[in-house]
């Protein structure tokens, strides 16, 4: 369950290739199905309660046809709206989808919500940051710059307990990997 006090948000993702009014109308069918599906969990009741933001973000393209990834191992989807649904879908995060029956039942949107772990990167900054910040209190700044010259990958790899350390501050793998899916990631 999530910690008491933290602010939530739900994230949607939309095509990119709809006008922006059906680009909200779309957050608003699957909001609807969110509601429908986990209405009476404690998460949507508090969102609803307290918070109430909606950040409508780009999903890309929307496309049912399976394609095999590149190392052939298994077929995926090849819109990357459909991408998306499947990564929340393997990562067992809520989420719920809404197909568009006057678009030939095409995926046009998914939704999920998260707390600001998540979200905001300035009171709970990605890891190299939060590397960065005990390498310098406890070695100093030319040690702290000399690592940020690193990848974050290989700073994962090398400071494992740090790492799991980190994990737990954001609330856990769910977390970390929803951090991941929006980053970057443009307004519809």
């Amino acid at each position: 369950m999530k910690d008491k006090n933290l602010e939530l948000r739900m994230y949607f993702f939309v095509p990119f290739n709809i006008d922006n009014i059906y680009k909200g109308i779309q957050a608003g069918h699957v909001a609807l199905e969110y509601a429908h599906e986990y209405g009476e969990t404690e998460l949507f009741k508090d969102f609803v309660d307290n918070w109430k933001t909606w950040i409508i973000l780009n999903g890309g393209t929307t496309n049912n046809t399976l394609i095999p990834n590149d190392d052939n191992t298994r077929m995926i989807r090849a819109g990357s709206l459909n991408q998306i649904k499947e990564e929340l879908k393997l990562a067992e995060i809520r989420f719920s989808e809404f197909r568009e029956p006057d678009l030939n039942d095409a995926l046009t949107s998914v939704c999920f919500i998260c707390d600001e772990r998540v979200f905001n990167r300035k009171d709970y900054p990605d890891f190299k940051f939060y590397l960065l910040d005990k390498v310098e209190i406890k070695f100093g700044n030319t040690e702290a710059n000399r690592l940020a010259l690193f990848p974050e990958e290989y700073l994962i790899k090398s400071n494992p307990d740090n790492y799991d350390e980190w994990v737990e501050l954001m609330g856990g793998e769910k977390n970390v990997f929803l951090r991941e899916l929006i980053k970057d990631k443009k307004l519809a």
